[in-house]
């Protein structure tokens, strides 16, 4: 007889616990649909040094970019920078077949931003931060004329 698992609570999880449980999820996910082109994506805003200051992270998966980070330093906000990131990763994503990109956003941060760049709102987590929301947003390429 086998014995139940038991549930712990580890005050520091390692990335062996995070890489197990991925690994499940992974081959649960592959018995049900090809992830296609699958891995990360990244256009970094570097300085005169060569360090990198802000750009775009993100993943290609089950034919759609997940942008996880975007980051550009004020001092470079207004200029397009923002829009250029987004627009290269876009290009990538769809150079790798890529139907579309997803991301979220919190009320204080760039909903307009990624609206005015055709990022529609597909899903809204209220009070998140407290008084705040979360928003979920996605701009399909496949669509665009």
């Amino acid at each position: 007889m086998m014995e139940e698992p038991r549930l712990v609570v580890p005050d520091q999880p390692t990335g062996a616990d995070r890489a197990a449980i991925l690994a499940g999820l992974v081959a649960f996910n592959r018995g049900h649909v090809e992830p296609g082109f699958a891995g990360p994506l990244a256009v970094l805003l570097k300085d005169e040094d060569g360090s990198t200051v802000g750009g775009l992270w993100g993943a290609t998966l089950f034919g759609w970019l997940q942008v996880e980070l975007l980051f550009v330093p004020e001092d470079r906000r207004g200029g397009a920078v923002g829009s250029a990131i987004l627009q290269r990763a876009q290009a990538l994503a769809a150079g790798r077949g890529c139907i579309g990109a997803s991301l979220d956003t919190y009320s204080f941060q760039a909903r307009g931003f990624y609206e005015k760049l055709g990022y529609s709102l597909v899903g809204t987590v209220t009070d998140c931060p407290p008084g705040g929301a979360r928003y979920f947003l996605q701009k399909r390429f496949d669509l665009m004329v």
